[in-house]
């Protein structure tokens, strides 16, 4: 997944980057609510993990004017707020989870999974397809009962698929859910990727469109 990142600490802010880097996603990191409406004016990102308190403003308002836009891409709230009041006011305004500071990393990754199974409208983190067995909760793949193992970015391009079975995912597409903004992406970078996909889980995993891009294969 691409995802906004809006933390004005530093030390927090590159340890959830880290984190978020090392289950696979791609991170845009901002310090500022006015970075924020650019970054989002400027791509489309599948989860926004917002501040509450930031140095030109309160992320809550942020919220409520993304919601007032028709802006419905998932929230969860990180904050050190922790009254029960702090927390409806956020649900109320259209957070989809609420994570108090100081928090585990790992309940991190967990509760955006969720977030993720939630809207991509699978809640069940297995998916069978063939031989093969998918446990997104866990991010883990089994073929004929034995365990494969998927780098960060393999992982990461086998969930873009999963999110959208059938469907014809562009190599810009693909690019966009794998990278930041400032990373440099050879091009041949999602072909490689996708090659290494398939020689671990099957050649027929992975359909191929010429010229158009890929798809998850219809089992």
């Amino acid at each position: 997944m691409r995802i906004l990142l809006v933390e004005d600490d530093a030390v927090l802010g590159a340890a959830v980057r880290d984190q978020l880097a090392s289950d696979g996603h791609s991170v845009d990191w901002v310090m500022r609510l006015d970075a924020a409406r650019d970054a989002v004016a400027s791509a489309r990102h599948d989860l926004i993990l917002l501040d509450l308190m930031l140095p030109d403003g309160r992320g809550i308002v942020f919220l409520k004017t993304l919601r007032a836009a028709g802006n419905v891409t998932p929230v969860i709230i990180l904050t050190a707020l922790d009254q029960v009041s702090d927390r409806i006011e956020g649900l109320k305004a259209g957070a989809d989870d609420y994570l108090v500071k100081p928090f585990d990393l790992d309940e991190l990754s967990a509760r955006i999974g969720s977030v993720a199974r939630r809207y991509s409208g699978n809640p069940n983190p297995i998916i069978r397809l063939g031989q093969i067995e998918i446990d997104i909760a866990r991010r883990s793949v089994l073929r004929e009962g034995k365990a494969i193992p998927l780098t960060a970015r393999e992982w990461a391009l086998l969930e873009s698929f999963l999110a959208r079975p059938g469907q014809l995912l562009s190599k810009a597409q693909l690019e966009e859910k794998l990278y930041d903004f400032d990373v440099e992406i050879e091009s041949n970078t999602i072909e490689v990727h996708v090659s290494r996909l398939r020689k671990k889980l099957g050649s027929d995993l992975i359909e191929t469109e010429r010229g158009l891009g890929y798809r998850l294969a219809r089992r």
